[in-house]
């Protein structure tokens, strides 16, 4: 998502203007119509695919004991994302680990329902454990008016720079603060036939309108994690880059739906160094504005 639409974002759930909108416990919530769009699943490097929607990215990533699934979308998601893991020649049923990138609700929705179905385990960092246990009603910025997601009990409780492993495939956990109390970034390792490839996937720290930089009662360390998140993501090693969503990192420029597979495509570093800077630029420019 644009910086842009990120700033809208944190406008609508607060004040639940007229702008495409979903009921969830009688709270009306943004949704972007790119948000539910379907769009083709593709295989992004080695045993990492792409399985989400138009703009709200989610991730596969198979191993020999099962799959792992990276974010759901909107609770709509549940069957569009089952058909992408089919229609990639992989089980549903064969879902053994769940993430998210953060808890908000464009990319929890669909949780609760798919742990329901697949029995797969919901691990997720513990800055984003009480959110993601009450559905988001204990949300820093939005919470206390109920659930906005069906809640997800959670199996684990992820810490930062710990490894997920499944069926020999290991899964870094990068703790990148900020837009969430546990916004989370992971690397995995994976292969073609070809070669070995570093694959990060991104949660860019994107600042919503609402966010004090300076703190709030409710995350006091906000503009500390949100600095420390900038200066991890500069320090990170890898060959290609995905994020939370395509428009993150501009999957819709790089890719067209038919293309062939062709992981070089996410292997832009320059751009990934650049949207690193916008994210930067943006944190100065709410740091000067706050302090006026």
């Amino acid at each position: 998502m644009s910086r842009f639409r990120l700033c809208l974002l944190g406008t609508y759930l607060s004040l639940a203007l007229t702008l495409p909108t979903f009921a969830q416990n009688g709270i009306s919530l943004y949704a972007d119509s790119s948000w539910t769009k379907p769009y083709e699943p593709f295989r992004i490097a080695g045993d990492v695919y792409y399985v989400g929607t138009y703009d709200l990215a989610c991730y596969l990533i198979t191993t020999s004991e099962g799959n792992v699934l990276i974010n759901t979308g909107m609770p709509s998601s549940v069957a569009m994302i089952r058909k992408s893991i089919e229609t990639l020649g992989f089980k549903f049923s064969d879902l053994k680990i769940l993430l998210t990138t953060q808890a908000h609700y464009d990319h929890m929705g669909a949780m609760a329902e798919i742990r329901k179905l697949t029995n797969a385990k919901m691990m997720v960092h513990q800055g984003d454990s009480s959110v993601t246990a009450d559905g988001g009603n204990s949300d820093f910025l939005f919470g206390g008016k109920g659930a906005m997601y069906p809640p997800v009990p959670v199996d684990r409780v992820l810490k930062d720079k710990e490894t997920i492993t499944l069926g020999g495939t290991k899964i870094l956990v990068l703790h990148h603060p900020g837009h969430t109390k546990g916004a989370t970034s992971y690397l995995v390792e994976t292969k073609d036939s070809k070669r070995s490839w570093k694959v990060l996937i991104a949660n860019m720290p994107s600042i919503l309108e609402q966010t004090r930089i300076f703190g709030m009662p409710t995350y006091p360390n906000v503009g500390k994690d949100y600095a420390y998140t900038l200066k991890s993501l500069k320090s990170l090693q890898f060959d290609l880059w995905v994020a939370s969503h395509a428009s993150q990192f501009n999957l819709h420029e790089k890719r067209k739906e038919g293309d062939t597979y062709n992981p070089s495509v996410f292997g832009n570093l320059k751009e990934y160094d650049a949207a690193v800077k916008g994210y930067q630029g943006d944190y100065d420019k709410r740091i000067k504005e706050e302090k006026r």
